[in-house]
């Protein structure tokens, strides 16, 4: 499906090409967010021609009402090579959330979410584990990036997988004394450390390398908070989140009807979106959608952001418990029709 032609009103930002991006003046200026502050997101003070902005800037300035990205961005294949290849100036812990993550900033001033790998690929989930005990794995956030591109989405910031050296890419660039000071080598003489988290991170469940390389993946940051604000929405289809209780939508037929005739769900396509996003989590395994973003510029009239889909590579989610007619866009059907045939590639 085509994007219909954009307005000032469509897009997240509007540009000044005449501005020239000085990287000096972003580094110098105190208001940067910056390791251990609040601010969790990293944007510059100034722009240049579009043509020599750094890969990240051009993904930013890209997203619009319809998507973070268009089909055909080269920016973003360059981006995907930047996250495996910038060299990393620092790195610090992401403070939330129940497991480990680590901001890193690279050279060009860019900064991306690491996800170290806690389970080889082979690993499966114990199927007496609860979803909301389980392990967050690098990979599911690689494979949801690729997913959603191959779905026509493009809800899912940039990821790309990643070998980092423990010692020279993270606890020499860290100005985080709480998270150097986790770092020891093993009995098997590995580097390891664990940070701090609310699940996962003591000597026990350290991550170790082999001997200081581990795997991670790289998500590309969205825009700062302070320059495009988000809303946040708890999904109407949210699992229970407890060892014995069951959610609303499990046990009332009606549920459905009732979520439609209430705001947003009422008027826009959001029930169409949240519809993509379960397909999504659905071919994911993803057991662990409690909440989802929509840029506040855009109001109501905009795309879901697919975020934090480190959970998904398990086993698939039951889709029936939404309780009513099962929905989805033509476009979706379509894609899927054509995926299904055996000359086209995934990669066209």
């Amino acid at each position: 499906v085509s994007v219909p032609p954009l307005t000032e009103d469509d897009v997240l930002f509007n540009v000044n090409s005449d501005i020239r991006f000085n990287p000096k003046a972003a580094a110098e200026n105190p208001d940067w967010p910056r390791e251990g502050t609040e601010n969790e997101e990293f944007l510059p003070t100034g722009e240049a021609a579009v043509d020599s902005y750094p890969n990240w800037l051009k993904f930013h300035i890209g997203i619009n009402r319809y998507e973070l990205y268009s089909r055909h961005n080269p920016a973003i294949e360059a981006l995907l090579r930047d996250l495996s290849a910038q060299k990393i100036t620092s790195v610090a812990m992401k403070s939330g959330g129940t497991q480990l993550k680590l901001i890193m900033t690279f050279q060009n001033y860019g900064q991306a979410l690491f996800k170290p790998m806690k389970q080889t690929r082979e690993q499966e989930t114990p199927p007496d584990f609860f979803y909301f005990s389980d392990y967050e794995r690098h990979n599911a956030e690689i494979a949801a990036f690729h997913l959603d591109r191959i779905l026509d989405f493009r809800r899912v910031p940039p990821v790309a997988g990643r070998m980092v050296n423990m010692t020279k890419e993270i606890r020499d660039v860290t100005r985080d004394k709480k998270l150097w000071r986790t770092f020891f080598i093993s009995p098997a003489n590995n580097i390891c450390f664990y940070g701090e988290c609310s699940y996962y991170c003591s000597t026990e469940h350290a991550l170790c390398g082999k001997p200081d390389q581990i795997e991670g993946s790289l998500a590309a940051f969205l825009p700062d908070l302070s320059l495009a604000k988000r809303k946040t929405w708890r999904n109407p289809w949210r699992r229970s989140y407890h060892k014995r209780k069951k959610a609303e939508w499990e046990v009332d037929p009606d549920y459905c009807e009732e979520v439609k005739q209430t705001p947003p769900y009422d008027s826009s396509h959001r029930v169409l979106d949240i519809m993509d996003m379960t397909i999504f989590d659905f071919l994911m395994g993803n057991m662990d959608r409690h909440h989802y973003e929509t840029f506040e510029k855009f109001g109501n009239e905009t795309f879901i952001i697919h975020l934090d889909n480190g959970r998904g590579a398990v086993c698939p989610v039951c889709m029936q418990g939404h309780g009513c007619a099962f929905r989805a866009r033509r476009s979706y059907v379509v894609n899927a029709a054509v995926l299904r045939c055996p000359d086209v590639h995934l990669h066209s």
